[in-house]
């Protein structure tokens, strides 16, 4: 699964190993360690946090305030640092495997995400009131781009895109899995569609994923990392995997053949539900508002080729 992942989108690599993981489980049967599965919606939040922090300070780029763009930037680094002390990886590739995952969270690890947690409470804040107050910045993110909630609604646009245009759908809360159906969180919903309600609604998810690992870290279960699936089964079996990655739902399918191996696999990256309404969503614009309105989407190019 993890390599998979390293061969479609690097930045969403953890999202890959971790659907491809449950389509694998579901396939076989096999419930994976329990330490493992919080393990993994740690790694998620990880990844989450980085690439919400690099999107917010390249769409501020794209509006040419470089000054958003270089402290998000900072924080985005923070988050991977702490991603290669914590699991070896900055991207955690080979991190998630099915079964279970590959590395522990150490005590000195654990510490070192507290750190970071907190240094985020106390700089994103202060991010987010220098976007509020950028008059020039908000003349060029506000009404621009607009989705409407019925395309977004009719094309099953999920993550970030559906979520500013009014579509409540978050597969950790709509199809909850665990262990998110035992955390205690707020899908962020906007319903102006534009470039400013997807700004928004990343800034209001890194809050939730600071909360949601704080409370990972908090009840972080004991128990071994990996259950071993089985070399064959004798039959051919079936499993498929959702997972709610930064961009939104990423799904695995598969089909073993008798002897255990992938006879057949379907991977589906969110964007496939986000690129046609791009064309939608800049009619109207002006030229220079494009690289604005494409990279609010930030659909991913190798995610839609597979």
């Amino acid at each position: 699964g993890a390599h998979l992942a390293g061969r479609t989108a690097g930045d969403s690599t953890g999202a890959y190993a971790f659907a491809f993981a449950r389509a694998a489980e579901a396939a076989h049967g096999v419930q994976p360690p329990m330490r493992a599965v919080w393990l993994r919606a740690l790694m998620a939040e990880l990844e989450r946090l980085a690439n919400h922090f690099g999107d917010i300070g390249a769409i501020c780029n794209d509006a040419s305030f470089a000054l958003m763009h270089t402290h998000c930037g900072m924080l985005r680094e923070l988050v991977l640092r702490a991603c290669d002390a914590c699991f070896g990886h900055r991207l955690m590739r080979d991190r998630i495997l099915p079964g279970g995952v590959t590395v522990d969270l150490s005590a000195d690890g654990a510490e070192l995400l507290g750190n970071l947690m907190r240094h985020i409470k106390a700089a994103f804040p202060e991010l987010v009131e220098l976007y509020d107050n950028t008059a020039s910045l908000q003349d060029r993110t506000v009404g621009t781009g607009v989705l409407t909630s019925e395309l977004a609604r009719q094309y099953g646009c999920g993550g970030y895109v559906g979520r500013a245009s009014g579509r409540a759908f978050d597969t950790r809360r709509t199809l909850a899995y665990e262990p998110y159906d035992q955390l205690q969180f707020e899908v962020a919903v906007r319903t102006e569609g534009d470039v400013d309600a997807r700004v928004r609604v990343r800034m209001k998810e890194v809050d939730q994923s600071i909360s949601i690992m704080d409370q990972i870290l908090g009840r972080l279960p004991n128990s071994d990392l990996r259950t071993e699936l089985p070399a064959h089964t004798g039959e051919i079996r079936e499993g498929m995997g959702v997972v709610e990655g930064f961009r939104g739902d990423v799904l695995v399918w598969l089909r073993l053949d008798t002897g255990g191996r992938i006879s057949r696999c379907h991977l589906r990256d969110p964007s496939w539900f986000q690129w046609p309404v791009l064309e939608a969503a800049i009619e109207g614009n002006i030229v220079a508002d494009f690289p604005l309105c494409n990279k609010s989407f930030n659909c991913s190019y190798s995610g839609h080729d597979l």
